[in-house]
C-alpha cells in the first residue's frame, strides 16, 4: 500500500484546503436577498479569490491521490491500468498471434514449440523490419525460449506468460565470464525463461500484461539445498543493444528478474516488478552488469532482494573482463526491500561504475535505502555518483557505502586490489522513519574520498548521538544538513564558503548495533 506517513500528509493537507474553502465560501457569501434576486452576484466574488481556486486545485489534486491510493494493488496504478477492448498498437511490418503456431492459453498447455515456431518465423523478417509476436489474453505456460533481433514481443491485458518451475525443461548455459562459474554453484547455470544473445532491436512490451516465472518451487529447493546449478534470472539479454522493456509486469523469478549483460542502449520504463519481500532468496529487480547508456525510469519495484543492483563481474574474472557500467541514469521510481536495499551498486564491480544518476526515487519500508558495496580483491572503482531528490520512509539505513562485502567466487582473488571510490554527491535527500541516515564505511585501505552531502534533511527514529556514522571519509557538507554531519567532513556555507576545515578524515565512528 502507499507509505502510511506520506499518506497521512496529504490527508492532512486536504483537510487543511478543505477548511480554507469553507471559510473562503462562508466570508465571501452575500446576504440572502442579494443571493436570492442575482446569483450571479454571489458567484462572481467566489471565483474570483485566488485563495479559493487555489483550494480548489488542491482538492482536485487530492482527491486523484486518494484514487490512485485506494486502487493500489502490487504496484500497479490504476492510471496505468488498460482500457478494455483495447486494440494491440503494430509496431513492425509483419504481425502474429502466439495461437497461429498452436499456443493454447490454458495454463496447462506446454507452449515453448509455439513461441519457438513464431520466433524463427519473425527471425526471418530483420531485412524487412523484423515481425511482432502478440500474446493475447490467458496463462502460456513455457519452458525458456531465445528472442531474435528486430522483435516486438507484445502482451495484451491479462496475458501471462508462466515459466514451468521443473527444473529439467530449464537448459543449462556456461558460466558468466565475468563472473568466473556460477554465482551459487561452480559449473554450468540455469538459463533465463525469456533469453537473448547478440541481439538488436529488440522490444519487449504490452498493455500491462505479466512474466511470471513461478519462482516458489525454486526458493524453496535453494534454501533446501537441492540445486545442483546456479538459478537463472527470468529475463536475461546478453551482448546486446537498442533494448526497450516497458509497459508489462515481471514476477516472481528463480533468482534476478531482469539482468542485462554487457548490452548497450537500454531502455527500461513504466515497469512493475514483485516477488515476495521475504522467503524469495536473490530475486533482485533489475540487475545491469557491464552494461552502459541506459535509462531505468518510472516504475515500481518492490522485491526479496535489491530492487536496482548496478554489477559489472566479480573479483579477477570481471578484472579480466574489463567491461564497466556507465551512463545509467535512474529516476522516477518508487522501490521497497525488507532484505537488502532499493538501489545498489555492487558488490560485484570489478570492471568499475561510472556516471551513474540516481533522482527522483522514494525508498519506503525498506532495510536499505541506497547502497554502494564492494570489498579488498574487486579493484576497478566506483565513481562519478549523483543521488539526487531522494526520499526515505521508514528506513532502517539510509545512505551506506560499504567496503568489507567479502564475498568471493574462489581463493584466486587478489587481496591487494583495493577499488577506488569517489566523487559521490548526495543532494536533496529528505524523509522521516529513519534508524540511521548515514554510515559510510571506508577503511585505511580502501578510503572513500570526495564525498558531498548538501540540501539534507531526515526525520529520525533513533535519538543516540552516532547516527550519522564515518570512517575514513573526505568530503564536504554544503550548507546546513540535519542530522548533524560527521566529523570527517569539510563544512561550507551555501555560498560554498569554505567555514571548517576537517582534520579528522580517518576517525571511525561506525557502530552496527543502532
Amino acid at each position: 500500500m502507499y507509505p502510511p506517513s506520506l499518506f497521512t500528509h496529504h490527508l492532512t493537507q486536504f483537510h487543511r484546503f478543505t477548511s480554507i474553502i469553507m471559510v473562503e465560501t462562508l466570508t465571501l457569501t452575500p446576504p440572502p436577498p442579494i443571493w436570492r434576486s442575482n446569483p450571479r452576484r454571489w458567484i462572481t466574488p467566489l471565483i474570483s479569490s485566488y485563495k479559493t481556486l487555489f483550494a480548489l486545485l488542491w482538492i482536485l489534486v487530492f482527491t486523484s491521490l486518494f484514487i490512485w491510493q485506494r486502487n493500489f494493488v502490487d504496484g500497479l496504478l490504476i492510471f496505468r491500468r488498460p482500457v478494455a477492448g483495447r486494440v494491440v498498437p503494430v509496431f513492425r511490418p509483419v504481425a502474429f498471434n502466439i495461437t497461429d503456431f498452436g499456443g493454447v492459453g490454458d495454463g496447462v498447455t506446454v507452449n515453448t514449440v509455439a513461441f519457438e515456431k513464431a520466433i524463427f518465423a519473425i527471425s526471418k523478417l530483420g531485412k524487412s523490419g523484423g515481425g511482432q509476436l502478440n500474446v493475447p489474453a490467458g496463462k502460456w505456460l513455457t519452458a525458456p525460449f531465445n528472442l531474435t533481433s528486430h522483435l516486438t514481443l507484445f502482451l495484451d491485458e491479462d496475458a501471462v506468460i508462466l515459466g514451468v518451475d521443473d527444473e529439467k525443461y530449464w537448459p543449462l548455459m556456461p558460466p558468466l565470464p565475468s563472473y568466473g562459474y556460477g554465482r551459487e554453484h561452480p559449473g554450468p547455470r540455469f538459463g533465463s525463461l525469456i533469453h537473448g544473445q547478440n541481439l538488436r532491436d529488440v522490444v519487449i512490451t504490452g498493455n500491462n500484461g505479466t512474466i511470471d516465472g513461478q519462482g516458489q518451487r525454486w526458493w524453496k529447493r535453494y534454501r533446501q539445498k537441492l540445486l545442483n546449478n546456479t538459478r537463472g534470472p527470468l529475463i536475461q539479454i546478453m551482448y546486446s543493444s537498442d533494448i526497450v522493456i516497458s509497459n508489462i509486469t515481471l514476477r516472481n523469478p528463480p533468482f534476478w528478474t531482469l539482468h542485462p549483460y554487457d548490452c548497450k542502449n537500454v531502455t527500461i520504463r513504466n515497469m512493475t516488478i514483485l516477488a515476495p519481500l521475504y522467503e524469495a532468496p536473490n530475486t533482485d529487480g533489475i540487475d545491469p552488469d557491464s552494461c552502459e547508456d541506459m535509462i531505468i525510469e518510472d516504475s515500481y519495484i518492490s522485491v526479496g532482494d535489491d530492487a536496482i543492483a548496478i554489477k559489472s563481474g566479480w573479483d579477477q574474472y570481471g578484472t579480466a573482463y574489463g567491461r564497466p557500467s556507465k551512463n545509467i541514469l535512474i529516476r522516477n521510481l518508487m522501490v521497497r526491500s525488507m532484505v537488502s536495499a532499493g538501489i545498489s551498486i555492487g558488490s560485484e564491480m570489478s570492471g568499475g561504475v561510472s556516471n551513474v544518476t540516481v533522482e527522483n526515487v522514494l525508498v519506503w519500508n525498506s532495510r536499505r535505502a541506497v547502497r554502494i558495496k564492494t570489498a579488498a580483491g574487486r579493484g576497478a572503482y566506483i565513481r562519478d555518483i549523483k543521488y539526487r531528490n531522494l526520499t526515505f520512509e521508514n528506513v532502517r539505513v539510509g545512505i551506506i557505502i560499504k567496503t568489507d562485502y567479502n564475498e568471493h567466487p574462489d581463493t584466486g582473488f587478489d587481496p591487494k586490489a583495493f577499488p577506488v571510490i569517489r566523487d559521490i554527491s548526495y543532494i536533496n535527500i529528505h524523509g522521516e522513519g529513519v534508524r540511521v541516515p548515514v554510515r559510510i564505511h571506508g577503511s585505511a585501505d580502501i578510503p572513500v574520498r570526495n564525498v558531498t552531502f548538501r540540501d539534507m534533511s531526515v526525520g529520525i527514529t533513533y535519538k543516540k548521538k552516532h547516527i550519522f556514522q564515518c570512517a575514513y571519509v573526505s568530503g564536504r557538507v554544503i550548507g546546513s544538513i540535519f542530522p548533524k554531519p560527521c566529523e570527517n567532513l569539510d563544512l561550507y556555507d551555501e555560498q560554498g564558503t569554505l567555514v571548517k576545515k576537517s582534520v579528522s578524515e580517518n576517525a571511525s565512528d561506525i557502530d552496527y548495533d543502532i
